[in-house]
């Protein structure tokens, strides 16, 4: 089975032969290719024709090509793509248009269940239902097989590119996401709070540090709240996070506290066994800010 090939790692003038070796794609597989080209690239507007009628029955139809000029523009596209494949001019200008085509399709989200299943239906289309007989069995075999690998190759590049900027662009979300789910505020003078919702691994928990220690810097507060009654589980390697939030802010001149121990939460943590003696914890918020306003020698009175 051929392996998805991360192309982005590969650098230099080795670029071409190490994919077609990777592929066994050899001098003869392109001259089977060229030769089969002789015989389909002048009924490329066929093969549009036939792709589209196919197409017309799937459901990404009408999302993507609905509009005439866009349609016209793609099927222009494709008749280029098929040409550069059956040149057979197989170098890193070849790849990087394959790279171009996976960027395109990352950036319109076009799914690539959609792709995967155009590519089979135009391999169908280009090596079965417009071909003309013209060459022998072996040939047209042997034609069959060399554009296989060559499709396949290309798909890997494609299907690479698509992977790696969608990847990007959901870590780029999460990274906007993490930074939205630690804010840190000042809810009175010298008192900072931090709630914390979800789960906490060790790339969230080096995000909370440094939100808390960032803040602690600016307000020079003494006491942070570490609100963690929205965590709904705590191991060995969170309860290990937390005690290295105290510890730092400790160093800042800051106090933590963390609320919202649930009893399930606290009992988890004595079963552990974890050392929890330098860390202060309250039950709840409400306990949490009584004790902050004792420290920081703040009086709170109810109206009369």
């Amino acid at each position: 089975m051929n392996k998805i090939v991360n192309t982005s790692n590969i650098t230099g003038l080795e670029d071409a032969s190490y994919l077609l070796s990777r592929y066994e794609i050899t001098e003869k597989d392109i001259s089977n290719i060229k030769k089969y080209g002789k015989i389909i690239v002048k009924r490329l507007d066929e093969y549009v024709v036939h792709f589209y009628e196919w197409m017309k029955n799937q459901p990404e139809y009408t999302e993507f090509f609905s509009n005439d000029k866009m349609l016209i523009s793609v099927q222009n596209r494709q008749i280029e793509y098929w040409q550069e494949f059956f040149a057979g001019e197989i170098n890193n200008d070849y790849f990087e248009q394959r790279r171009l085509v996976g960027e395109t399709h990352a950036r319109i989200n076009l799914s690539l269940d959609s792709y995967l299943a155009g590519a089979n239906k135009s391999m169908t289309i280009l090596m079965e239902d417009l071909y003309d007989n013209s060459l022998s069995a072996k040939a047209y075999a042997e034609a069959v097989a060399s554009a296989s690998k060559l499709v396949n190759l290309d798909s890997s590049i494609i299907v690479s590119t698509f992977a790696e900027l969608t990847n990007r662009t959901i870590a780029e979300q999460s990274e906007t996401l993490m930074k939205m789910s630690t804010p840190v505020a000042a809810i009175w003078q010298g008192i900072l709070l931090l709630p914390v919702v979800g789960i906490i691994d060790s790339k969230r928990a080096q995000d909370i540090m440094n939100a808390m220690l960032i803040k602690i810097a600016e307000t020079q507060s003494k006491v942070i709240i570490l609100d963690i009654s929205g965590v709904g589980m705590v191991d060995t390697a969170v309860a290990n996070h937390l005690i290295k939030i105290t510890k730092a802010t400790k160093l800042m001149g800051c106090e933590c506290t963390i609320s919202g121990l649930s009893p399930a939460i606290a009992q988890t943590i004595v079963e552990l066994g974890i050392d929890v003696d330098s860390i202060a914890t309250t039950a709840n918020l409400k306990d949490a800010l009584e004790s902050a306003f004792s420290s920081t020698g703040i009086t709170i009175k109810a109206s009369p």
